[in-house]
Formats: structure tokens, C-alpha cells, sequence
């Protein structure tokens, strides 16, 4: 059996090292942006936000980690492909998949959200994630004890991995388009809003299901090089780009100032939401839509993780659920 080549493997990962790098510097831009535009945004945003940009810093180095020891300790011997994986290149990739995992758990409570409740879809979509953070793990378990010219055998589980991640990225895409979609009232302040949601989840979604179907597809092309995983180190960082870039579009998607600018609105037209009881259906609600040209004040409760916005029409107040980007 031939060894594999030096230009598809240890090329492959210092190239996959400098693109995650870049990327790297992405998310940490994103979580600066975050902290200075949402300064009163709730304690699990910011947590999720730090612990983000822990993970991804942390895989970065597991990655560096692994292109030191191929190219530069290791440089030239061909033995290494005889042992099992260094150590740092097995961690990264369950890292890596829990990074998705948060991603994808926050993306199943926005579906959940927006479908008043589906405990099928979100109940599905929670399922895949585990699944995959599960066949992740078992891949890293197993590769310590598989050389690295016979990590074929072991192809099945990445794929597995690979396929399930691709596949919910997808789906949950979809769920969050399809109930979006059913949400539109007819009128054009409240439809563009929806549009923009729908796009924005969209692209989120497409980015991240393009890059795990390029993975997959190279894994199971060519496993004995190292090209499918240069393409999984920046895979990984995208997960936390889409996360950071759904908090930070709030203030453009729903046309609003910041928390800082909120006692500052002036009046303006919104997407008003009577409030709903588990059993009505969205069809039901779209029916009880109350949606005119109402003038809102906007009211920033410090003491509170969200805000409440309490409208003020001429047919005087009307309850509703506050419609936010947010998880």
C-alpha cells in the first residue's frame, strides 16, 4: 500500500489551518459587534456569544497543534502515516461537531418558536443533532486506535457524521422558511419582514450545508488524504459565523435601533402578534392579526432579559407576543 501524498496531506492542512485563521478573525469581529451593539441583551446570549468564541479559539489551536506536529516536528517522516492520528487531529473533529451541535440546538429553538410549539419538527431536529454529535464522538474514539494510512475503516462512521450534519442544516432551513412563510399577513411591512427572515435563514442555512456536502463528498473520494479535513477546519468556524451573524442582523432585520438607541425610537409601524394559546393553529392566528398603522412606543425593562413592547393604537391596547430574531 502506498503512502499517501505529502502535497494532498500536509499541504491540505497548513491550507486549512490559514483559511480557518481568517475566519477565525471573522467570529472574533462578529462577537465584538455583538457585545457593543446588544450591551442589554440577556446573560445567555452573552454566555453563548463567549462560549462561542472559547470553542472556536480552542479548536483553532488543536488545529495549529496538529499542523506543527505533520510539518515541522515531524517534517519528512513518512512514518507518521504508520501510527495512529496525532492526537489534536482526532479532538478537533468531535470540537468541531460539538461547536455544531450548540449551533444547531439554538436553530431548533427558533424553530420551535416560530412553529408555536412543533414538537415533531424540533423534536427531529434535536434527534439529528445528537445523532451526529454522537457518531462524531464514536469517530474520534476509534481513530486512536486506527493507523492513519487505514482510516478507511473507519470511513463509515465520518460519513455518517458528515451526512447527518448536511442533512440538518437543511431541514432546519427549511422548517424555519416553511413556518415563516405561513406567518405572512398580506401586508407589506409585515411580509417584507417575514421575506428578510426567510432569506437571511436561508443563506445561513446554505453556507453551512454547501461546506458539509463538500467534506462529505471529498471523505468519501479520497479518505487518505488530508484535503476533506482543511475543508472541515473552516466548516467549523462558519457554524459560529451563521450563529453570530443571526444575533447581529436583529437591529437590520427588524428595522430598530439598538438596545442603546431603544428610548430614542420614534413612533413607527410593526408586525404586530395577538397573543396565542397552544391550541390555535398559525392559520387560526394569521385570522386574529390586528396588523394598521398603530404608533409603538418601545420600553427597555432593565430588570428583564427581553424587552416588551407595549402598542398603543387607536382602538386602544392591544396584548401581543413581541416578534424578535432572537433564539
Amino acid at each position: 500500500m502506498s503512502l499517501p501524498n505529502q502535497i494532498n496531506t500536509i499541504g491540505s492542512l497548513e491550507i486549512g489551518w490559514g483559511l480557518s485563521s481568517l475566519v477565525l478573525g471573522i467570529v472574533c469581529t462578529q462577537a465584538w459587534t455583538y457585545y457593543a451593539r446588544y450591551p442589554n441583551d440577556g446573560w445567555t446570549h452573552k454566555i453563548l456569544v463567549a462560549s462561542l468564541v472559547t470553542l472556536q479559539v480552542l479548536h483553532q489551536a488543536l488545529v495549529g497543534h496538529t499542523v506543527w506536529f505533520y510539518s515541522v516536528a515531524n517534517f519528512g517522516n513518512t512514518g507518521t502515516y504508520l501510527i495512529p492520528p496525532e492526537w489534536s487531529l482526532s479532538v478537533q473533529v468531535v470540537l468541531g461537531a460539538f461547536v455544531g451541535a450548540i449551533v444547531k440546538t439554538c436553530y431548533g429553538m427558533r424553530v420551535w418558536r416560530f412553529s408555536q410549539g412543533n414538537y415533531v419538527v424540533t423534536g427531529l431536529i434535536m434527534a439529528m443533532t445528537a445523532a451526529q454529535l454522537a457518531t462524531a464522538f464514536a469517530f474520534t474514539i476509534r481513530s486512536f486506535d486506527v493507523l492513519l494510512i487505514n482510516s478507511e475503516t473507519i470511513k463509515s462512521i465520518g460519513l455518517a457524521s458528515l451526512a447527518l450534519g448536511a442533512v440538518t442544516d437543511i431541514f432546519t432551513a427549511a422548517s424555519l422558511s416553511y413556518f415563516l412563510h405561513h406567518m405572512k399577513t398580506g401586508y407589506l411591512r409585515s411580509d417584507t419582514l417575514i421575506r428578510q427572515l426567510i432569506v437571511h435563514t436561508v443563506n445561513t442555512g446554505l453556507l453551512t450545508s454547501l461546506f458539509s456536502f463538500a467534506v462529505l463528498i471529498l471523505y468519501n473520494s479520497l479518505p487518505r488524504n488530508f484535503v476533506f479535513m482543511s475543508i472541515y477546519f473552516v466548516l467549523v468556524k462558519l457554524y459560529a459565523v451563521s450563529c453570530l451573524a443571526t444575533l447581529n442582523s436583529r437591529r437590520f432585520v427588524r428595522g430598530r435601533g439598538t438596545d442603546n438607541e431603544a428610548q430614542h425610537r420614534s413612533p413607527e409601524q410593526g408586525l404586530v402578534l395577538p397573543s396565542l394559546s397552544k391550541k390555535q393553529s398559525i392559520r387560526g392566528a394569521r385570522a386574529q392579526l390586528e396588523v394598521g398603522v398603530r404608533q409603538e412606543v418601545s420600553i427597555v425593562s432593565e430588570q428583564s432579559e427581553a424587552r416588551t413592547i407595549h402598542t398603543v393604537s387607536s382602538h386602544g391596547k392591544v396584548p401581543y407576543v413581541p416578534y424578535t430574531t432572537g433564539w
